[in-house]
């Protein structure tokens, strides 16, 4: 690595030799990061960026961890990688922790390399074990780029990608936005469930494997469910044998301050969970599906047609010790509730009080989305040239932000502080005021 790397450079070798994902590839600007600590990263030219995105809504820990930097280390001096067939020490322990966090009736994890293989390895799982094909998942809804999970996608990147069979999208509910004409959460949450219970029937129960669901959908726009709204998924899956597969892939593992945000839904207890991300901070690739004992003990006299060659890996593995380690002692999923009740959601609604361009913000612990309308009594949204002004003005003052739609997602490290969140704060409210 040259020594006299600038923003420039090391931008400009990116645009010659990598094709990036989701892009116009002659449309593309990349900000260059040299390093990270914490909530902050840093440029060539040594600026420092508060990351209020958590990158991809992963780095749950922040950056740089030193506890996990070193378990890293010590893991790929004495074992860097195996074969998942074998047995492995620190695979076995990342299982252990990861159950530890599960619903109680949950027995094995299956190790994948991201959320999208652990989605399709739950599908794969749930039409096994029920001899039936089809699978439901919400429209406004993100669960991978593999060929089930994106045809289980309920936004257009799915279009161009629709090669898998017999998946099936409904509407969840989404209350500033309603398809049902509700008018308060409760009429919501009632009509929902009953739209979802008619694509039920008339797709015939005794074909339908499987509903799949993001435990808090996030890429499509943070939908806290309103109450009673996944309890009466799981009654709808028990009426008619179905499986319920969670997503918390992003919502996972803290971030809305509970270890997996399915806690948050009383009494709900699903049949697989697919995880990654903040399992171990995207330090190094991992996901998983989390297996309920009544689907593993089906598999126990059959075989499981499906496997990858870094099942497991002894890296990612020891990565995801670390981070729960790290989360455990430090107390991050509390900081994440604490901060998100007390300072977060707070800000953002006094920011919703201020700027009439806010349409609305909603969320959980540090996992929350404002929704930007040029015409508050009409809804409209605002359009991709405003979103890119707002990024870019975030970027100059110093604050990385995560940019969908027309939304800011505020989703920082779970380690953030109650003066950097009132930075950030701060931050968005000039640039919402200047491009007002």
């Amino acid at each position: 690595m040259s020594t006299h790397e600038t923003n420039q450079s090391v931008a400009q070798n990116d645009l010659d030799y990598v094709f990036h994902s989701w892009s116009v590839q002659s449309q593309l600007k990349p900000a260059a990061f040299k390093t990270g600590h914490g909530c902050y990263l840093e440029d060539f030219e040594g600026k420092q960026y508060l990351d209020f995105s958590s990158q991809l809504v992963n780095t749950n820990i922040g950056h740089q961890h030193p506890k996990v930097v070193e378990a890293i280390k010590k893991q790929a001096e004495l074992l860097t990688t195996i074969a998942p067939a074998h047995a492995n020490a620190t695979r076995g322990l990342a299982a252990k922790k990861i159950l530890e966090i599960a619903p109680k009736g949950f027995k094995k994890v299956f190790f994948t390399n991201a959320g999208a293989d652990a989605v399709e390895n739950a599908i794969r799982m749930a039409r096994l074990y029920t001899g039936r094909r089809k699978v439901l998942s919400r429209y406004r809804s993100y669960h991978g780029n593999t060929g089930a999970a994106i045809n289980a996608t309920g936004d257009a990147r799915r279009f161009n990608n629709e090669f898998a069979t017999d998946h099936v999208h409904f509407f969840g509910p989404y209350l500033y936005r309603s398809e049902f004409w509700a008018t308060n959460e409760a009429e919501e949450c009632e009509r929902a469930l009953h739209h979802l219970r008619r694509i039920v029937e008339c797709e015939n129960p005794a074909n339908v494997a499987c509903i799949l669901l993001e435990s808090v959908p996030g890429t499509a726009g943070i939908f806290v469910p309103p109450a009673g709204y996944v309890q009466g998924v799981r009654k709808l899956c028990d009426e008619y044998g179905i499986v319920l597969i969670l997503d918390e892939v992003m919502a996972g593992f803290g971030r809305t301050g509970k270890w997996l945000a399915q806690e948050h839904y009383e009494g709900v207890v699903p049949d697989l969970i697919t995880f990654a991300k903040g399992v171990n901070s995207g330090y190094v690739p991992a996901g998983g599906v989390m297996i309920s004992e009544k689907i593993n003990d089906f598999f126990n006299d059959k075989m499981f047609p499906g496997g990858l060659t870094y099942s497991g890996h002894p890296l990612a593995m020891a990565a995801i010790v670390a981070t729960i380690d790290a989360m455990r002692e430090e107390g991050m999923v509390e900081n994440a509730a604490k901060m998100g009740s007390e300072v977060l959601g707070p800000g953002l609604k006094a920011l919703a009080e201020k700027h009439k361009t806010i349409g609305e913000v909603r969320g959980l612990g540090l996992f929350w989305a404002i929704e930007l309308v040029s015409d508050p009594a009409k809804k409209t949204k605002f359009t991709p040239a405003q979103m890119n002004q707002i990024k870019a003005l975030c970027m100059e003052k110093g604050l990385l932000p995560f940019i969908a739609e027309n939304r800011i997602h505020v989703a920082p490290p779970l380690i953030i502080t109650a003066e950097e969140l009132q930075k950030g704060l701060s931050i968005l409210d000039e640039v919402l005021t200047a491009v007002a």
